[in-house]
């Protein structure tokens, strides 16, 4: 049992429509009660559902944010773009970036460096996801390729209070497999070693579930967790956060 706020982001992906927002209820009920103890919920839904979200949430604790952003922090011809500013007026406070359902479509780490500047000047807290794919880490170049991502991604980003990192190993994602606990134990303690000063808040994300919540929440250092397919689940999501404390 953690006696320290603990993150949970909901990445809902390309999943919802408006009726999904009623199943939000029971999610709502739970961020009112004592059970929630210490836990800090944020939802990340697509684009589309944003702004009935923070309607939702209005009278609850429950945060918002984006799952991915334009890096410009001017409107201009992006077709089907937002930038930062844009999700900041409809009520995001938070947004995802570096994710490697985008790095693998060709989102560089120089890419994310803008928008993460980007992000960070409209006041949005920022999360950060780097990971290395399952031929990095059979060759022994975790460190190496997470230093990389850490280093390009975060050039010249003054203000690093407002970024968490999320590490998700690319091979975990929808996969069912998770690091093993002293694995990541060592990956968590890494990362933190290239920060100085205030350290980020530190997530993990790749394959989280109420199955495996219990070996997860072992690692002391993580300060909490970026959930994909099972946060579409209210019923899910809620076990998560209730088995991180109990």
């Amino acid at each position: 049992m953690t006696n320290k706020y603990m993150y949970f982001v909901a990445n809902w992906k390309m999943f919802g429509n408006l009726k999904s927002i009623n199943t939000l209820d029971k999610v709502i009920k739970f961020s009112k009660s004592k059970e929630i103890k210490k836990g800090r919920l944020i939802y990340c839904p697509p684009y589309t559902l944003i702004t009935s979200f923070f309607k939702k949430f209005e009278n609850c604790l429950i945060d918002i944010g984006g799952q991915n952003c334009h890096e410009s922090e001017d409107y201009g011809a992006h077709t089907g773009f937002v930038n930062p500013r844009m999700l900041k007026s409809i009520g995001a406070n938070y947004v995802i970036l570096g994710h490697s359902e985008n790095r693998i479509k060709g989102e560089t780490d120089k890419l994310i460096n803008l928008k993460i500047k980007s992000a960070v000047k409209a006041k949005l807290k920022v999360i950060f996801c780097i990971g290395e794919n399952i031929k990095e880490k059979n060759s022994g170049k975790t460190n190496s390729i997470l230093s990389k991502q850490i280093k390009l991604g975060l050039d010249k980003v003054k203000k690093k209070s407002n970024i968490f990192i999320a590490y998700e190993p690319v091979w975990s994602i929808g996969t069912g497999k998770i690091p093993k606990s002293k694995e990541l134990q060592q990956t968590v303690e890494f990362i933190k070693k290239k920060f100085k000063g205030k350290l980020p808040k530190i997530l993990y994300g790749g394959s989280v579930n109420p199955k495996n919540i219990n070996d997860l929440k072992k690692i002391s250092s993580l300060d909490g967790f970026l959930i994909g397919g099972a946060s579409q689940s209210s019923k899910k999501f809620i076990d998560i956060v209730k088995k991180t404390f109990n």
